[in-house]
């Protein structure tokens, strides 16, 4: 891990009541955590939030899951029971003193519970109140419950993904969740610029679908161009009409020993690198490969004589080349081959985490780097752990009230 010293607390003295669950809102409250808020995380004192031993396995009999450790890094967790009076007040008194609370519990369940905006907003006026949910109030879905791969679908990236003659496909990646929960995160940094001006709170909402459309404009950008649904267009770009777009095989053959080369339609300089590279000096100027619209009409030709200079290569060597002779290309790294970097540990963009109980564990880090550094990491907590702290830094209660209420059960 190279942070080089910690970072100031950007949003030192912002409180965050995290109520979320799951990925979309935690992987929110975590950027606010990383960035320096103090993010509080209010879980039941059964078990706490479900995806601390639901999802992808433990470290360990009775410890929290990686999936967890992953989502939670930096915060703080405070247990609550939700279902008695006793514990609603507690989190209202949390709530008085806190600048945002975010939640995305199923549709309607906020509000049962006694905490939703118009609640929060009378005991906190200046409140930041951020939800997130799957489908946009008002809509017609608006009390379906919704996962990642449901946002992706319904909001036209799954429409986008797969090979031009094949179905639809989910992609790897959870933009559905995540990518909801940063568009979230900024727009929450975006309302604590104007609270510190005029102490004015905000309500946001954020749903899943409606934010996938962000993720899908190249495609509506080709709608409009042409006219019809963008179509699914397998590992080339969505317009269809760079030649070559694609993933080429590589030595010696791996499950991912690929390498992807583009050439853009603006820089005709890159197709004359590629051939350059790949010894085919011959075809430059050739009028059936000088431009990228002709290029289409010998697709299938211009794959194969690349596929045949790449499959001499290990992706990393094909990359290398190419880069180094100005041709867009990126190797087809897997996980493992990316959590061995050793430059995104130099960097900082991978750290590791010193758990309590799971012992260290190497992740991700806040990867936008401020002056060269990137923030350092704190463990995800473990269930609990900051209960007594915070009830007796943010309520002022003592250790006598506080031992009390975990007697009857509150915490």
């Amino acid at each position: 891990m190279a942070t080089d010293g910690a970072l100031p607390g950007y949003l030192s003295g912002v409180r965050v009541l995290d109520l979320s669950q799951f990925e979309a809102g935690p992987s929110c409250t975590e950027a606010l955590a990383w960035l320096g808020a103090e993010v509080v995380k209010i879980e039941n004192p059964q078990g706490g939030e479900a995806g601390r031993f639901l999802l992808h396995g433990a470290p360990g009999q009775d410890q929290d899951s990686w999936y967890f450790l992953l989502f939670n890094a930096n915060k703080k967790s405070v247990t609550v029971n939700l279902k008695s009076e006793r514990g609603l007040e507690l989190v209202k008194n949390l709530a008085k003193r806190a600048d945002v609370m975010v939640e995305n519990f199923a549709p309607g369940a906020i509000e049962r519970l006694g905490l939703g905006y118009d609640a929060m907003r009378a005991v906190n006026p200046s409140i930041i109140y951020a939800q997130l949910k799957g489908f946009g109030t008002g809509g017609p879905y608006e009390n379906n419950l919704a996962f990642d791969m449901i946002a992706q679908a319904t909001g036209g990236v799954m429409s986008i993904t797969g090979e031009s003659d094949g179905p639809p496909i989910k992609p790897g990646v959870t933009l559905g969740d995540t990518g909801t929960g940063m568009l979230l995160a900024i727009s929450i940094l975006a309302a604590l610029y104007r609270l510190r001006g005029t102490g004015r709170g905000e309500r946001i909402e954020i749903a899943m679908q409606d934010a996938m459309l962000q993720y899908i404009r190249v495609a509506l950008s080709t709608q409009a161009s042409q006219g019809v649904a963008a179509k699914r267009n397998g590992a080339k770009i969505l317009s269809g009409f760079a030649v070559p777009s694609g993933i080429y095989p590589c030595k010696p053959g791996g499950p991912n020993d690929y390498v992807y080369v583009y050439t853009s339609r603006t820089n005709p300089a890159h197709w004359r690198r590629l051939l350059e590279v790949i010894g085919r000096q011959d075809l430059i100027g050739d009028p059936r490969f000088d431009t990228g619209v002709v290029r289409l009409d010998h697709e299938p030709e211009v794959d194969e004589m690349i596929a045949a200079w790449t499959r001499q290569h290990d992706k990393r060597e094909a990359m290398r080349m190419l880069g180094d002779a100005g041709v867009p290309a990126g190797a087809i790294f897997d996980t493992m081959e990316l959590t061995e970097d050793a430059d995104f540990e130099r960097r900082g963009i991978l750290q590791t985490m010193e758990h309590p109980t799971a012992g260290p564990f190497k992740m991700p880090g806040w990867p936008v780097r401020f002056g060269g550094r990137t923030p350092e990491i704190k463990p995800s907590p473990l269930l609990g752990q900051h209960t007594n702290e915070i009830l007796g830094e943010w309520l002022g209660l003592d250790a006598d009230q506080i031992e009390q209420l975990g007697k009857d059960n509150i915490i």
